[in-house]
């Protein structure tokens, strides 16, 4: 019979959220308290966000500065490498817990926890899982991504080739630290080869990392929650407007949309802001940014969106708005690299365009102005397949449960030609 876990002591660099990183650190942890579990969240940076707020939760903030935000950059030059702080209290924490029933689960550490919580996750006393959210484990950068030549890195991390190569998008000497503190990863860290879990989002991320990790590691996949609206589908071929959702940085496409939607002569709608503004701007002058909007306001805009143009240029790991279009009964447009393409079923949900031009996007854009294109209609007739929070809880659970009995092996948890890796209860 399987042991039921009790606490959960979750590890992340922030107590808030700024991002949809932390965001699922956060929701997990009310998941998990509203189910009767206790929580304890760790983390180097505040403030606490409210969610945070629970009977069942508490919050061991040690109120640091991130490596960003640090105004003492010497100081955030080595805490970014090796933060000594995190690693002593995290582990005196988890010498308070069963390790019967306590699990211990890490939603990312490059910001501010750093490498130092390595060993406490591969040799500590507690069962402990790592969620990959981004490429951390294996790329400098985090992200597979060549921020100088705009388009996907396929050098092999830490290798000749990426050592001698700048791709970071601030400077060569951030390449050089950011390098440094990989290679402590791997090595004082002990990460990611020494994990013995690990939970992956997205078929697309466990392709890009599966090189990195050892044969040995058991993989989990486990989806993030996708917010769920209540809001009726929409009949999206009675709407005119394609819309991107998101940073408008290099690496997320917004200028090849902004080129394709103007080449396609059709009405563009950028909701967000970033660097690439003014380019895109330029490329699209009748196209409308804007800028950041409440969830409330986001959720409007895909009502009105006749389709979604997910054109990010990198990998992803696993994007939310392609889902949440999609269960608005919106079609998506995504590249055939990116995990925004995995929900999304050629020709029936969405279109899949297959290399990063302006053509080829113009090309699929130019199909779903036809009110008559098959994808409107099968779209409407697809039953809805959004990981919702009771699934990722029930997934959660399952795999904590696994933790605590041993009873994971190599064998029964690698994925295997994209499938799930385990059965888990719905």
């Amino acid at each position: 019979m399987d042991m039921q876990v009790e606490n959960v002591i979750i590890a992340y660099d922030f107590a808030h959220i700024n991002g949809g990183q932390a965001k699922v650190a956060i929701d997990s942890a009310r998941l998990l308290a509203e189910h009767g579990i206790n929580v304890v969240y760790f983390a180097a940076c505040g403030p606490v966000d409210k969610a945070l707020h629970h009977p069942r939760i508490k919050t061991l903030c040690l109120e640091q500065h991130d490596i960003l935000t640090d105004p003492n950059r010497v100081r955030a030059a080595i805490k970014g490498i090796w933060n000594s702080e995190t690693a002593r209290v995290l582990s005196e924490l988890t010498e308070q817990f069963d390790p019967n029933n306590t699990v211990l689960h890490c939603h990312g550490f490059a910001k501010a926890l750093s490498a130092s919580i390595g060993p406490i996750l591969t040799h500590g006393r507690l069962p402990s899982i790592y969620t990959m959210h981004e490429y951390f484990l294996a790329c400098p950068n985090g992200g597979f991504y060549d921020y100088k030549k705009n388009e996907i890195c396929t050098r092999r991390a830490l290798g000749l080739d990426c050592l001698s190569t700048n791709c970071d998008v601030r400077h060569a000497a951030h390449k050089a630290w950011r390098s440094i503190r990989q290679k402590v990863t791997k090595t004082f860290g002990r990460m990611p080869v020494s994990l013995k879990d690990i939970i992956y989002i997205s078929e697309t991320q466990h392709r890009a990392v599966k090189s990195y990790l050892s044969k040995d590691t058991n993989l989990h996949y486990v989806p993030n929650p996708i917010p769920t609206s209540e809001r009726s589908e929409v009949i999206a071929s009675d709407n005119d407007i394609f819309l991107f959702i998101g940073r408008l940085n290099p690496e997320k496409g917004g200028v090849l949309f902004a080129k394709a939607a103007k080449k396609a002569g059709v009405k563009a709608v950028f909701v967000g802001d970033g660097a690439d503004r003014s380019m895109i701007e330029n490329e699209n002058p009748d196209a409308l940014i804007t800028g950041w909007q409440t969830p409330e306001q986001v959720q409007q805009w895909i009502s009105k969106a006749r389709c979604l143009v997910f054109s990010s240029l990198w990998y992803e790991c696993m994007p939310l708005v392609p889902f949440e279009a999609l269960s608005l009964g919106i079609p998506v447009i995504a590249g055939a690299w990116t995990a925004g393409s995995e929900p999304v079923r050629h020709q029936v949900n969405g279109l899949i365009f297959q290399d990063q031009t302006v053509q080829s996007l113009t090309s699929a854009i130019e199909e779903l102005k036809d009110n008559n294109h098959p994808v409107f209609n099968n779209i409407r007739l697809m039953e809805k397949e959004t990981p919702g929070s009771e699934q990722h809880l029930n997934r959660l659970l399952d795999v904590y449960a696994k933790l605590l009995t041993g009873r994971v092996s190599g064998s029964d948890c690698r994925p295997s030609q994209g499938r799930e890796v385990a059965e888990f209860n719905e």
